[in-house]
């Protein structure tokens, strides 16, 4: 799994730059951020998604069929919520997306998160190699078409060889077709300079990267937002023992389309079609769910901070939680809250991270699971 090689030769660059000339499509109209991300607006036909060999004749599907309904705060919590930099005055064409325009040190990051692959918990029960990757999640295994929760948001230090998330993760298949989609946000040095920024990742076939990938830089997820690009800022985030804030992320799939769904608060974001996956995977559903935090490091290294990097019974304000945890029921299609005995917690390195599951007051408490730690894990 480790990867040390991350300058890429003369000629990849020269690779790198002929593919985004492919990558970055004709812009309609264009924005820069005060963060210094560009920001285009490209013809929602014409977007990446439709460079795959399964979606040349896909019709676009704007909206869900049907929002699963779930219970909404009414109270001051939900004054916490975050959301993507975004400028007032951007504002995208109908008929359009907003994309982050793709850079050569994105290629080059994205080279380097492919050598890595994309691992999960499930890894563990399929002799599948982890080595650097450590989690600290809460685990529903039933059947399923989706969940929702409240992802709480930091910002943390990582080299540029590591990676820190927090996502909501929905898997279906064997140990030999595994296939996934999440949603959340990701600290990555060279992707944002230590700062969280939105993040979805997918794959179709296990662990391979080849068939999946972070955001947008290979075909498959169909972006439908004027508003939220994959891969920009998160703002405001969380600080230790004082005000927290949060992404709300739902995952679910259609039940029109079979089409799977990503939801940020109310806006819906893009999709995976359903041609991508598989029967045994999440073409008819899904067969887990897991809520929590990720990271990797190179085995040299001592692993980075999870969560707010700190321990999850420090509790609010003080450790990361994911709240308001809720998975739609595989018969009603409607969101419930799993019992406690219906989740497992689940940390591989307990030294360096650990997990906890709370049952509070309050509809967004009643599942919340707290998790973290401050890393320094080198094994």
């Amino acid at each position: 799994m480790e990867s040390q090689r991350t300058i890429p030769s003369e000629e990849e660059i020269k690779e790198f730059k002929k593919l985004l000339n492919h990558i970055n499509k004709p812009p309609i109209k264009i924005f820069q951020t005060e963060h210094g991300d560009i920001l285009d607006c490209i013809d929602i036909q014409k977007q990446r998604a439709f460079d795959h060999p399964l979606l040349k004749n896909h019709s676009i599907q704007l909206k869900p069929t049907t929002i699963p309904k779930w219970t909404r705060d009414n109270n001051t919590f939900q004054k916490s919520t975050s959301l993507p930099f975004r400028q007032e005055n951007l504002s995208c064409p109908f008929g359009t997306v907003i994309v982050k325009r793709t850079t050569l040190e994105d290629l080059i990051q994205t080279q380097h998160l492919k050598s890595l692959g994309l691992s999960n918990p499930n890894s563990k029960d399929r002799n599948i190699d982890t080595t650097g990757y450590h989690f600290a999640v809460a685990e529903y295994k039933a059947n399923n078409y989706g969940a929702t929760g409240y992802i709480n948001v930091w910002d943390l230090h990582v080299s540029p060889n590591q990676f820190s998330r927090a996502s909501i993760h929905v898997s279906g298949g064997n140990n030999y077709h595994l296939q996934s989609i999440s949603a959340g946000w990701i600290v990555n040095q060279r992707l944002k300079n230590n700062h969280s920024s939105l993040s979805i990742s997918w794959t179709t076939d296990s662990d391979n990267i080849s068939v999946g990938c972070f955001n947008t830089r290979c075909p498959g997820f169909v972006q439908v937002s004027t508003k939220f690009p994959l891969g920009i800022l998160v703002h405001p985030v969380s600080t230790y023992n004082g005000e927290q804030f949060h992404l709300v992320v739902s995952l679910f799939q259609d039940h029109g389309s079979g089409n799977w769904w990503f939801m940020l608060r109310d806006d819906p974001i893009g999709y995976w079609p359903k041609s991508l996956f598989k029967t045994e995977g999440l073409a008819n559903g899904a067969s887990w769910v897991y809520w929590g935090g990720e990271v990797f490091s190179p085995v040299k290294e001592k692993s980075p901070t999870m969560g707010s990097g700190h321990y999850a019974q420090e509790g609010f304000r003080k450790a990361a939680y994911i709240n308001g945890i809720k998975v739609i029921d595989h018969v009603s299609r409607k969101f419930f809250s799993p019992t406690t005995a219906a989740i497992q917690t689940y940390a591989n390195n307990p030294g360096c991270y650990n997990v906890e599951t709370k049952s509070g007051t309050g509809e967004f408490w009643s599942r919340a699971v707290f998790y973290g730690g401050p890393g320094g894990c080198t094994f």
